[in-house]
């Protein structure tokens, strides 16, 4: 594992957006298509902002890219403006020439009839990919990641999931009350998430502060899905002041 502490968020948007490029650049000289592992949320923003600049000031192209979504709230429409699928289509698909049939959403209409056949392709579909080269993501303030909420076990896959009232209260803001937020989720597994190449996290803020500390020096545990990741052969975890500050100061 490797810790990144930087002053201000910008710099670790751009460090993460720029190893993307490059390895998008580096698969396609291979002559493969590179596979990204993609999150929502404000902790994302930044890096697809960045990326889009890229795109748009510097050519890069994103046309033989894959990528594979997370998760998803389980009981909305696709046009839903809450969804998972909706903010990547308003803060990254729309503005860069990624091919649309190459951008998977876990797609919680289609699993309604069938959710665990549903989860078994969607784990094929990553497999039939070649695999997840880069995978992105944030620490839940309970730990989680995906919506791998506290409990699960390392050797989970995709699945459909309850979500835990830490999680739901955090959402409460964006849909509009808690009554409103979805009960349910689907998720790629913690294991399915270990399979990816490389791992990086980003947390910001000191609202995450104690929940970093606790992924990064805590025993690694079901209680808390983060910290199962530390042992993966290529983790960094990208971090501004605030959010280290509760860390000892050889993970600063």
């Amino acid at each position: 594992m490797r810790t990144h502490v930087v002053e201000q968020r910008l710099e670790a948007e751009r460090a993460v957006a720029r190893e993307i490029a490059e390895l998008v650049a580096e698969r396609r000289a291979a002559g493969t298509g590179a596979v990204l592992g993609l999150a929502t949320g404000g902790t994302m923003r930044g890096v697809y902002a960045e990326l889009v600049r890229l795109h748009r000031e510097a050519g890069l192209d994103l046309s033989d890219v894959s990528t594979f979504n997370l998760d998803e709230y389980l009981g909305l429409t696709s046009g839903d403006l809450r969804s998972c699928r909706a903010f990547m289509q308003a803060e990254f698909f729309s503005a860069v020439n990624l091919d649309p049939d190459r951008c998977l959403v876990p797609d919680p209409e289609l699993a309604r009839a069938d959710p665990e056949g549903y989860c078994r392709g969607w784990e094929e579909a990553i497999q039939r990919a070649g695999g997840i080269d880069l995978q992105l993501l944030g620490l839940g303030r309970n730990g989680h990641v995906a919506f791998n909420e506290p409990g699960s076990p390392r050797a989970s896959r995709t699945r459909v999931v309850v979500l835990d009232a830490v999680t739901r209260a955090d959402a409460a803001k964006e849909f509009g009350s808690l009554d409103a937020v979805p009960r349910r989720a689907l998720t790629m597994g913690l294991a399915t998430i270990l399979d990816a190449r490389r791992l990086r996290v980003l947390a910001f803020g000191a609202h995450k502060a104690e929940i970093t500390r606790r992924v990064l020096t805590e025993d690694p545990g079901p209680h808390l899905p983060g910290s199962l990741l530390v042992g993966h052969a290529d983790l960094e975890v990208w971090l501004d002041r605030d959010a280290a500050s509760e860390l000892p100061s050889g993970l600063r």
